[in-house]
């Protein structure tokens, strides 16, 4: 476990692209279990509730919430969107405008995990919201800086890709094939104390090899 900060109650981490934030495959690795077992090597009750993910190929920091009451805290505010959250993607089309503000109405399709833009009537539609501008360009790379305002079902990913700008990597919409996990990651996340109501902000620098060039690297 990367640890970021810890206290009674929450635990923030650094989550590395490929590890699934929680899965029902039998031994496979996954946040939960880790954190789980990081906590059982200290000696202290091993208990831990997922707040919010991050998809098993995108890196970043998370917080986990170590109590009942810290969970549902945490969980009230994201459902307030009183989370902040930051994300660096990299797309690999040019002419794409330097900033903007994306909204969609989205449906997961459960059959094939993948999420779809559809007409803002679909009674099954949800509403996705962001905001981005760009940090930084090199050949023909641009890393962006999203502002998340809702935590849809492969938002990001979709929003962009819909815009025929899929994320570096992410061949399931589209992205150009690495090799690697898809060039996203979830660089700060801030939040109330779900004890003291302290405002806290924590980051991370991304540490896939595809940011290695750009300015925000580690």
């Amino acid at each position: 476990m990367d640890i970021i900060f810890e206290d009674n109650s929450i635990l923030v981490c650094y989550k590395p692209a490929g590890l699934a934030t929680q899965t029902r495959k039998i031994g496979e690795r996954d946040m939960e279990s880790e954190a789980l077992k990081y906590l059982k090597e200290k000696g202290e009750t091993p208990e831990i509730h997922i707040v919010h993910r991050l998809d098993q190929p995108v890196e970043g920091v998370m917080v986990l919430a170590k109590t009942k009451e810290a969970a549902t805290k945490l969980t009230k505010q994201l459902a307030d969107h009183n989370f902040k959250k930051h994300y660096y993607a990299i797309i690999t089309r040019e002419s794409f405008p330097d900033e903007g503000h994306l909204v969609d109405y989205i449906v997961k399709d459960n059959r094939t995990n993948l999420s779809k833009v559809v007409s803002q009537n679909d009674p099954r539609a949800k509403k996705a919201e962001l905001e981005y501008h760009t940090v930084d360009q090199w050949d023909d790379r641009k890393l962006l800086d999203i502002e998340l305002f809702t935590g849809r079902h492969h938002q990001i990913r979709l929003q962009l890709a819909s815009r025929t700008a899929p994320i570096l990597g992410d061949v399931k919409y589209g992205g150009i094939t690495t090799g690697r996990n898809l060039a996203l990651c979830s660089w700060s996340i801030g939040f109330a104390h779900p004890d003291t109501g302290e405002p806290m902000v924590f980051t991370i620098k991304p540490k896939g090899e595809d940011f290695a060039d750009s300015k925000v690297a580690s």
